[in-house]
């Protein structure tokens, strides 16, 4: 019963990363028209972590936000590689790419977590690699015949932010972390968030109060309340919950909702070679998460003794 339970826990959480991720894509475009990509993602993350922190502290006590400095440095090196590096070049990207391209590369995330697993000796099963080169097989397909840029600076961007997520990810089930998920998740974005928001301005960004439409406030709303409450917090419960293959599949389902969105709101074509490459995709899924559905992350107590094996 308890193991029930604990399956459709994971099963909600994963849906609303499929769906919610998804279309961030689009709430990010609608936010960086009229807002500096860096700056906005840190309005953002700072925004949620509050939030998060503020309702943690209320229903637990401000006993729950204690953590020692190795699990306070280990949530914010995860926090600046998720959100700064990760989330933040897709920001920067999408001013030279479309959305939907920019979901569609984001997918290279699972083959870079192989790799880092392959190199700590954690080989995935054979059967999980398949589906994520079936996966990625779908993803250059749709790439191939829909990317609908040939920018290659947010083309470097977007991968460059993508291997940063999955070092983000990657590590953080290997290094000193809050033992509460939602705790860790406050510490990243608030982390994350500040990083951000010294950067944008470090590089040039500039935030005009007076030029913002009201669309562009109403995505950000939405990607606090929604991509970032909703969405990250359920991402960062899985990641101590679930096999990261079968968390890392979000990825692959991201794409297809980025590129659904992009029919029904901006009223794109869906093409015959879009269909194949999203069923492509959906059978990549469908492999890894019928290999990993029994697998479970090591205890806390075994996470210790894998750090100290594989941190790099």
């Amino acid at each position: 019963m308890v193991e029930n339970t604990r399956d459709i826990k994971v099963w909600a959480a994963l849906a609303a990363v499929y769906v919610v991720w998804g279309s961030t894509y689009l709430g990010i475009r609608l936010t960086i028209e009229t807002m500096p990509p860096l700056v906005s993602a840190g309005m953002r993350f700072v925004a949620a972590a509050v939030i998060l922190g503020t309702v943690l502290v209320l229903r637990k006590g401000p006993s729950v936000l204690r953590m020692n400095g190795r699990q306070l440095c280990g949530g914010g090196l995860v926090g600046l590689l998720l959100l700064l590096g990760g989330n933040g070049m897709v920001a920067v990207a999408e001013q030279h790419i479309s959305s939907g391209l920019a979901a569609l590369l984001v997918a290279s995330v699972p083959l870079w977590l192989v790799i880092f697993r392959t190199v700590a000796r954690d080989r995935p099963h054979l059967l999980s690699l398949a589906g994520v080169l079936i996966g990625f097989c779908g993803v250059a397909g749709l790439s191939l015949t829909g990317g609908g840029s040939s920018d290659s600076t947010g083309i470097v961007v977007v991968l460059a932010g993508s291997l940063s997520w999955a070092l983000g990810s990657f590590l953080s089930g290997r290094i000193p972390m809050p033992e509460d998920p939602f705790v860790a998740s406050t510490v990243e974005m608030i982390v994350g968030g500040a990083g951000l928001l010294m950067v944008g301005p470090a590089v040039g960004e500039r935030l005009h109060l007076d030029q913002v439409s009201a669309g562009s406030w109403l995505a950000l709303a939405y990607l606090v309340l929604v991509g970032s409450l909703v969405g990250f917090t359920s991402y960062i419960w899985l990641l101590g919950n679930a096999s990261i293959s079968l968390v890392s599949t979000y990825a692959y389902v991201n794409p297809v909702v980025a590129v659904l969105l992009g029919v029904v709101v901006l009223n794109e074509r869906a093409t015959g070679q879009m269909i194949a490459g999203g069923l492509v995709i959906v059978l990549g899924v469908a492999l890894v998460v019928s290999t990993e559905r029994h697998a479970r992350r090591p205890r806390p107590s075994d996470q210790a003794g894998e750090t100290q094996l594989t941190h790099s």
